[in-house]
This record gives C-alpha cells, structure tokens and sequence, in this order.
C-alpha cells in the first residue's frame, strides 16, 4: 500500500505500488526457488548482502515491459534485468548494478540497456566508486527481430572508460558472462568470480559450435580455470558472499575518486615495531628462496595484505595494503615462481598495478628481488620484452612517491624498474634503500664471470677455484655498501628496521600526494 493516502491520485499511486511489488517479484517463485536451490542469491539479495544495511535506495524498478489490456489496463509486468541504485559500502556512497538472471537468464534481450548506461553514467557525474554483480547470458538474436532492425554495436552515451579515470570499478562475475556481460564485468580496476558458478567469454558455447564447430560446456570455455592465470579476472572466490566481501575490502584501499585520498583507518598494530627475524629472512645461500609472503606480514599492518592476481604472473605478488592506517601498493619478487623472473604475464600484471595504483594516488613500496627479464626461446616467442617495456614505462609515467627495498637481487632491464628514473616531470626522487644482501648488475655475477672471464678461466690449473675466487672478488666489488659510498642508494638498512623506515616515510608520500589529486593526463585503459 502506499505511504499516505490521496483523495485525487489514489488509483495512480495504487498501480505505482503495484508495479513495485511485481518489480520486486523479479522472475516469480519458481525461478527464484530453483536459484535458491542451486544455493544462489538472486539480484536484491546480492545488493543487500554488499551494502550497508538500510542503505539502498533504487533507482528505475519500473522499467520494463507491461502489457496491456483493450482498455489500456495494466495486464502484466516483466521487469528489467536489471536492479540498479545508490548504495553505502563501508559508509561511503556506491553505485550498484546487479543482473537478474531469474528473467531470461539476465539475457540483453530482456534488459533495459538504459538503465546499465545510466549507472556508469551516474557513477561518471557524481564521481562515485562502482560495483557491477554480473550474472547475464549476453544477446539475442530476438531482440533485433523485435525491432525490426539492427544497429552497429556500441553505446555512445556509455562512459565506462572515462570512469576508469575517476573512481572505482569493481565486477563481479556471479554467473555467465557473455558478450557485453563480460565487458561490463572486466572493463573494471578489480574483477572477481565466483569458481564453479560464474564464467566469462566473448561468445557462449552455442556461438562457438557454430563458428568453430568446437563443442564445449560453459566452465570449459570460460570459467574459472580458464581465466585464472591469463590476468582476465583479478581474483576468485568460493562463494557469493566471499565474491561480495572481497569487492568491498578493494574498495575500502581506495578513494572514492581521483579527487580525494584513500580514507586513513587506525592500525591493528605498532607501525614502527621492529621484527629481528628479518635480519636472517634472506638466507646466504643463493640458490635457496625465502617466503616473500611472511616478509609483507611483517612490514605492514595486521591483516591488512589484499593480494590481487595471485595467478596470474605468480613470479610478482602485487598487493594492496596498510601502513600506520594508510593505504599503500605494494609489490614484492616471488622467487618460488619462476625464480622471481619478469615474465610476460607478470609484466602486464606490473603495468596494471602501477596504473591502478598512479590513478588513485596510492604511493608504492617495492621489494625488489628481481633476477631480471625472462629469457630464453618460450618468452623470446611470447614477447617478453614487449610487455617489459610497456611495464617499464607505465612506471616511468607514474606521478606518485616510491620507496623501493632492493632486498636481494637486481639485474638487468628489470631490475633498472625498481621505480622511476625520470617519472611523469622529469624530476622523479630516487629513494632506494638495500638490504645488505643486496647485489646488483648487468647481469648476475656467476653468469658474468663465466661471460666475462671464459679464457682466463679455461687456462687455469684449477678452472673451478679460479671461478671461485673471481666470483668472491666480483661479489666484494658488488657490495651494497660500496654503492652507498657514492650513494648510489639512500641508505643500507638493517632488515629488522624496515617497517619503521616504511612507516616515517608514508606520511611523508601522503602529504605529497595531497597536492597532486585530480584524474591522471594517461588513466587507466
């Protein structure tokens, strides 16, 4: 009923509240039961377990398609698609987005287009963070029969990559996304898929019957074990709710656009306690790895680690995270993959995070063990140098303060990207400290010497102490202290007082920041 009576509009408020509550019905008891079953939220359930309590207001639950009698009387009423409206996450106001696959399976068809343009658009005006709940199985061939015509894809009016360069985006993938579904899902700063539930290709199975004649069922083609390590989707979860907690933690790290800074949020712990295991964290042996995970746990606050991509360019751990309460990146080698190597994935996963992380003016520490650039016939045919240098000048066009920790490694092209030389004006700060287990270079020093000193070595009496004595002398000249001496970098640091060097310096790079805000001349593509 409605909310007050009216003597003169009484029948046009009646059939207004009628029309909400068939809206609210979605696609009626049984498809909503047989999702229920199949243990899914529908779309205003979704919403509301994102959200704040109480604090969705939607907007166009009356678009749709009625169907009238002779009278022009309401008959029947098929909603949109689409449940759409202004929410609060963590207390800050969001644009939310969420497909009802209860009504033709979320299909385009039944959808009303407007109502998704109009919520990237409300996001652009309004300058506010996006979630999108994707859960849609694309176009139909119906839709054009219906009108009697057909058009050129696109939407002119649809600023979904403006809005990449002004606030947050977030897709999740509940289920099918097809076509346009996964455009909306990935054009977005941080995408996330529910495994075994949601999947995201450009054509479905039916579409690839028929141009490839190749039979394949929906997870095959472009579920979660497809998408997981080829950097299309950031992250998975194993159930709705996770999907749904992990979309609001993402934003939580950031903004709510490019014209303010990350919300500060009071620490767990000391910011400036000292951990002395840190001391013996890298080990003397060469050919041993550490645990680069344990290090971050270390150096920030508690539980505040958010890793995204985690397999996708695994030899980079690329994560979001908290010092003294602000919000930092961070990237650390993984030398348990690849040896840590910049290979062509984690290349284009470097290149995404600087960006994401330049765009929102999130200042960045870089751990740095990087034994350099992936070599040999695989990545020479994959192009690993292409994307090394695409990621070496997304960080060179980065505006934000950097602090890198060269911890162990450095060599080569990749090792030269431990942060900006020049930067976006030319007049990038070199702040760079090491470890004392720092070694740096060309190139490593056992290949080098082999390189370098092949004849003196071949005609030895003993090769292999000869070897052995020049690589001793080698990693003497290599000594970070040496380099220090001509400051080279800022300062050898004791491991066990890195975190309270992280901690003075982030207040420092958020004052920095603060006069920089405002979109980037190059934002996120």
């Amino acid at each position: 009923m409605p909310l007050f009576q009216s003597r003169e509009w009484g029948a046009e408020l009646r059939e207004l509240d009628e029309r909400r509550e068939r809206a609210h019905q979605m696609g009626g008891p049984e498809n909503l039961a047989r999702a229920r079953e199949r243990g899914m939220l529908n779309a205003r359930e979704r919403v509301d377990r994102l959200v704040d309590e109480g604090s969705f207001t939607e907007f166009g639950a009356l678009a749709g398609k009625g169907r009238y009698g002779k009278q022009g009387e309401l008959e029947s009423f098929t909603p949109s698609t689409h449940v759409l409206g202004v929410g609060r996450i963590g207390g800050r106001k969001t644009v939310v987005i969420s497909d009802d696959f209860s009504i033709r399976g979320g299909s385009s068809e039944a959808a009303v287009a407007e109502k998704w343009i109009y919520s990237d658009r409300y996001a652009h005006e309004y300058r506010l963070p996006m979630v999108r709940i994707v859960h849609s199985s694309g176009g139909s061939v119906n839709l054009p029969m219906q009108m009697g015509y057909t058009k050129i894809p696109g939407y002119a009016l649809l600023p979904s990559v403006p809005l990449l360069g002004l606030a947050p985006v977030v897709g999740i993938v509940m289920g099918p996304a097809a076509g346009l579904g996964a455009i909306r899902a990935c054009t977005a700063h941080f995408s996330i898929m529910v495994r075994g539930q949601g999947q995201v290709f450009a054509g479905g199975p039916p579409v690839v019957r028929q141009a490839l004649g190749i039979t394949v069922d929906k997870e095959d083609l472009g579920g979660w074990g497809v998408h997981k390590a080829n950097g299309v989707v950031n992250n998975g979860a194993d159930s709705e709710e996770e999907a749904l907690a992990q979309a609001g933690r993402f934003l939580s790290y950031l903004p709510s656009n490019v014209y303010q800074q990350a919300p500060r949020v009071a620490p767990a712990d000391p910011p400036a306690s000292s951990q002395a295991w840190l001391n013996d964290a890298i080990p003397r042996d060469r050919r041993k790895v550490f645990d680069p995970k344990r290090i971050l746990k270390a150096l920030f606050d508690t539980d505040s680690i958010f890793e995204m991509s985690p397999q996708f360019g695994g030899s980079l751990i690329t994560c979001l995270a908290r010092l003294k309460g602000y919000s930092v990146g961070v990237m650390i080698n993984n030398p348990r993959v690849m040896g840590g190597a910049l290979t062509r994935t984690a290349a284009q996963k470097l290149e995404r995070f600087v960006d994401l992380c330049d765009t929102f003016h999130l200042p960045i520490v870089n751990l740095v063990d990087q034994p350099g650039s992936m070599t040999g016939p695989e990545a020479e045919r994959e192009g690993t140098i292409g994307a090394v240098l695409r990621a070496s000048a997304a960080i060179e066009q980065s505006s934000v303060p950097w602090l890198a920790v060269v911890i162990r490694r450095c060599f080569g092209l990749a090792g030269g990207m431990l942060s900006p030389w020049n930067g976006a004006n030319g007049m990038a700060l070199p702040h760079r400290f090491a470890w004392p287990s720092a070694r740096w270079g060309s190139i490593p020093i056992e290949g080098g010497v082999d390189a370098a000193y092949a004849k003196d070595i071949a005609a030895a009496p003993d090769p292999q102490a000869r070897r052995a004595e020049l690589e001793a002398l080698a990693h003497a000249v290599g000594s970070p202290l040496r380099t220090a001496e001509r400051f080279g970098v800022v300062d050898v640091i004791e491991p066990a007082t890195t975190r309270a060097l992280l901690a003075n310096w982030v207040e420092d790079a958020y004052a920095a920041c603060a006069d920089k805000l405002g979109p980037k001349p190059r934002t996120m593509r």
